[in-house]
């Protein structure tokens, strides 16, 4: 058992990479215009967590504990979330940059990504049924032998999703981004 807890306590403006981030559990916390780009932020529990206008860019986040965090505005860039602690982990993100980070093979269930840019991001067998990609650019983004059913494309953007090696049953797109679905077989849609 760690002794660090730390309850419902906001941290503002703090350089994390100069000033270290100490281990323990923070619960109910909010951390604003913080820095934690390229540090360990390894085996730190978050719970019911808000971070606003935060960088996670390049961060270390192995065995990290996320559930019911929310990211809100947040630099996210080249994080393996794959490493993070699967026990109740459970995000969302709002605004936030995540290109090139990893997904992969995490179960994600019920995310919600809403106007994020999720460029080169890899959801390679992903368990994400039940997401939200509202508003969100997902060009380049791989889609190999994931989970995606009744998740909601309705209004993602740039995707492209084979429906021959992911599982859609119940997935939501729009007419409007169906190329995102069939540009595996290079027809023309006018």
């Amino acid at each position: 058992m760690n002794d660090n807890y730390f309850d419902s306590e906001e941290y503002t403006k703090i350089d994390f990479t100069k000033t270290n981030i100490k281990k323990g559990e923070y619960d109910n916390c909010t951390f604003v215009n913080c820095d934690f780009q390229s540090i360990h932020v390894s085996n730190i529990q978050f719970l019911e967590c808000k971070f606003i206008d935060c960088n996670f860019s390049n961060a270390t986040i192995k065995e990290t504990s996320f559930k019911e965090v929310n990211f809100i505005n947040c630099k996210m860039i080249g994080l393996k979330f794959n490493e993070v602690h699967p026990f109740l982990l459970q995000m969302s993100f709002e605004k936030c940059q995540l290109n090139f980070s990893s997904f992969y093979q995490l179960k994600i269930q019920n995310t919600k990504f809403i106007s994020c840019n999720l460029e080169e991001v890899d959801f390679t067998e992903t368990l994400a049924t039940d997401c939200i990609f509202e508003n969100s650019n997902l060009k380049g983004a791989i889609f190999e032998n994931s989970n995606l059913e009744k998740s909601d494309f309705r209004m993602a953007l740039n995707f492209n999703i084979n429906p021959e090696i992911n599982r859609l049953k119940g997935a939501k797109f729009s007419s409007q981004n169906l190329f995102g679905l069939l540009s595996a077989y290079k027809i023309i849609i006018e």
